[in-house]
C-alpha cells in the first residue's frame, strides 16, 4: 500500500492525479499481485525454502529504493516516446506503460510473501485456517499501516522519494535480520552486505524530492497531502504549477495591471451585478489568490472570502504571491463549504481544479444548484473553464450545459492567448447592461481595458442537453479528450521535424531552443 500511494505521488506531477491514473495504479498493482500470489505458493510448494523468499525480498526492496533515483528519468522518457507515437489516450498509455516498467516487477516479488508464508507456517490441516485467518489479519494491519503512514505522515513531512526510501529500508531491515539470524553459508551472507552498499548509494542519490529536475530556478518546490507544488519566477510573474506537463495553476503578476489571463475577463463579473455595497465575494479554489488580490487592487469596499482545500498552497499565496492578509482563506473542499454555509454573495467566482482535472463533485448540476442557492438576487457565477475546445461535446460543452440547467442568464468568453474560457451566469436578466454602463463610466484606464475586453467578447450561450450531475459526470475522460488535443496540438511541430529530419534533427532543435 505504501509502494501504491507512492506511485500516486510520482505519478502525479507528469499525468495529474485524477481516477483515471489511480485506476491504472490499482489495476496494474492488483495484476503485479495476483501473478505474484501463483508463482509465490507454486515455488513455495516446489521448494519451501524461506531463503528464497527473502532473496526476493531484499530484490524488491533494492528495486523500490531505486525508484526515487531513476523513476522520473523513467516517466519523462517513456513520455518522450509515447507523446510522438500516440494521438489519443496519452495519460492512459503513457501511465499504464510507466506503471507497469516501475511498479510491476517488485510488487510481484512481494506478492508471492502471503502464498509463501501460508507454506511455512501451517504444520497440519487442523490449524491451517486460524494461520491463515493469522496471516492475513497481519497483511490487513501492514497495510493499513502503509496506507495512513504516507498519507498523513511521511509524504508531507519528508516527501514521495525518502517514503520509498524508508519503506525500502523497513523491507531490507526485515530481510537482514533474518539472514543474520539464520544458519546460512558465506554465499548466502554476502548478500546483506552488498544489498546495504546498494541501498546507501540509492538513498544518496535519491533523496531529493525534485520533479522538474532539469529546471534550477525554482523558488519553491515541494509536496503537500493533495498535490505537488512548484513556484517559481519569470520577470514580473511568479507562477503555481502542480504538473510538470501540463502548464500552470496560477499566475500572479508583481506590478498593479491587467494579467493577460482569464482572471482580467473575471474581473467584469463584479460590475456585472449592478449597485452592491459593500460588495460580497467568494472564491471557490483561491489558489494562489490572483483572483482576490486583483479585485483588491482595483476596487474598495469589498468583503472576500476565499475557500481552498490545500493549506500548503495558501501558505504559498502568502509567502510568495502576496496575498492580501485581509483576504480570510478557509481550509475547505469547496462543495462542503456550501452545504456547510448559509452566507450570500454577490460574485461567486469557481475555479477549482485538482491538479489539472476539475473535481467532479464541482462540476455537477446539484453543486451549480449549490452555488445558485448562495447568490444574491442579482449575483453573478464566474467560471474558470479551462482547457477550452471546439470539439463537440467536449467538457466545456458539458459543464456549460450543466450551468444552463440552473441559470438562464449565460455568456462565454474565450480568452485571448490561453486556453481558458470564462463563463458568467446570474439570474439577472440586465447584466450585460449593467457591464456596459460601467464602461462608460469608468476613468480607471487598466479596469477600462479589462471590462472592454470581456465585453468583446462575451456570446449568449444557448445551452444544450449534456448535463452532469453527480450521478453521472465522466470529468476525467471529457478532460483526458481535451488534453489529447492539447498535446497533438503542441508537438504537431516537433512531429514534423522528427519525420522529416529523424532523431538528429529533433535533438539538435531540442538544444537550440534549451539554449
Amino acid at each position: 500500500m505504501a509502494v501504491e500511494l507512492g506511485a500516486s505521488r510520482l505519478l502525479a506531477p507528469y499525468f495529474s492525479s485524477s481516477q483515471i491514473v489511480w485506476t491504472i495504479i490499482i489495476g496494474t498493482i492488483m495484476i503485479a499481485m495476483a501473478l505474484g500470489n501463483l508463482y509465490g505458493g507454486r515455488m513455495a510448494d516446489k521448494d519451501p525454502n524461506p531463503d528464497k523468499l527473502y532473496k526476493r525480498i531484499i530484490i524488491a526492496a533494492i528495486w523500490i529504493a531505486a525508484i526515487p533515483v531513476v523513476g522520473k528519468y523513467v516517466i519523462l522518457a517513456i513520455s518522450a516516446l509515447i507523446i510522438f507515437t500516440v494521438n489519443t489516450n496519452f495519460l492512459v498509455i503513457a501511465g499504464f506503460a510507466a506503471c507497469m516498467i516501475i511498479f510491476v516487477f517488485p510488487l510481484f516479488l512481494l506478492g508471492t510473501v502471503t502464498p509463501s508464508l501460508v507454506k511455512f507456517s501451517v504444520d497440519s490441516l487442523d490449524d491451517s485456517g486460524s494461520v491463515v485467518g493469522k496471516l492475513n489479519a497481519s497483511n490487513t494491519i501492514g497495510s493499513i499501516i502503509g496506507t495512513f503512514v504516507p498519507t498523513f505522515i511521511s509524504i508531507p513531512a519528508v516527501g514521495t522519494a525518502i517514503t520509498f526510501l524508508i519503506f525500502a529500508g523497513i523491507l531490507l531491515a526485515l530481510c537482514i535480520v533474518y539472514f543474520v539470524s539464520s544458519k546460512i553459508n558465506f554465499s548466502q551472507a554476502k548478500r546483506v552486505p552488498a544489498s546495504i552498499v546498494i541501498f546507501l548509494v540509492c538513498c544518496l542519490l535519491g533523496h531529493s524530492n525534485s520533479f522538474a529536475f532539469w529546471q534550477t530556478n525554482l523558488t519553491y518546490e515541494g509536496e503537500s497531502i493533495y498535490n505537488y507544488l512548484q513556484v517559481h519566477e519569470e520577470g514580473n510573474q511568479v507562477i503555481l504549477s502542480t504538473n510538470v506537463l501540463f502548464g500552470v495553476q496560477s499566475v500572479y503578476q508583481k506590478d498593479k495591471g491587467p494579467t493577460g489571463l482569464y482572471y482580467d475577463y473575471a474581473m467584469a463579473s463584479l460590475p456585472m451585478v449592478g449597485t452592491s455595497e459593500p460588495l460580497k465575494i467568494l472564491i471557490l479554489g483561491n489558489g494562489s489568490g490572483t483572483f482576490a488580490t486583483q479585485c483588491e487592487r482595483y476596487y474598495d469596499n469589498l468583503d472576500i472570502t476565499g475557500v481552498e482545500i490545500d493549506e500548503k498552497i495558501t501558505q504559498l499565496a502568502r509567502d510568495y504571491f502576496e496575498l492580501p492578509e485581509g483576504v480570510p482563506v478557509i481550509t475547505y473542499d469547496g462543495r462542503a463549504y456550501l452545504n456547510a454555509s448559509k452566507d450570500k454573495y454577490d460574485v461567486i467566482m469557481v475555479d477549482a481544479y485538482q491538479d489539472i482535472t476539475i473535481p467532479f463533485q464541482m462540476s455537477s448540476k446539484e453543486f451549480f444548484q449549490l452555488v445558485a442557492d448562495h447568490l444574491d438576487e442579482d449575483g453573478v457565477m464566474v467560471v474558470n473553464l479551462n482547457m477550452r475546445s471546439n470539439s463537440p461535446g467536449n467538457i466545456n460543452d458539458y459543464l456549460a450545459d450543466t450551468i444552463g440547467a440552473v441559470f438562464p442568464n449565460i455568456y462565454t468568453a474565450e480568452v485571448l492567448g490561453c486556453t481558458n474560457r470564462i463563463l458568467y451566469a446570474s439570474f439577472n436578466p440586465q447584466m450585460e447592461e449593467n457591464l456596459t454602463k460601467a464602461i462608460d463610466k469608468e476613468t480607471d484606464a487598466d479596469l477600462f481595458y479589462m471590462m472592454s475586453l470581456a465585453q468583446v467578447g462575451m456570446q449568449k450561450y444557448n445551452p444544450g442537453n449534456l448535463i452532469m450531475t453527480d450521478d453521472k459526470a465522466p470529468v476525467e475522460l471529457l478532460g483526458m479528450k481535451v488534453i489529447d488535443e492539447l498535446i497533438s496540438d503542441e508537438v504537431a511541430y516537433y512531429k514534423k521535424i522528427f519525420n522529416e529530419e529523424g532523431i538528429e534533427g529533433l535533438t539538435s532543435l531540442i538544444l537550440r531552443e534549451v539554449n
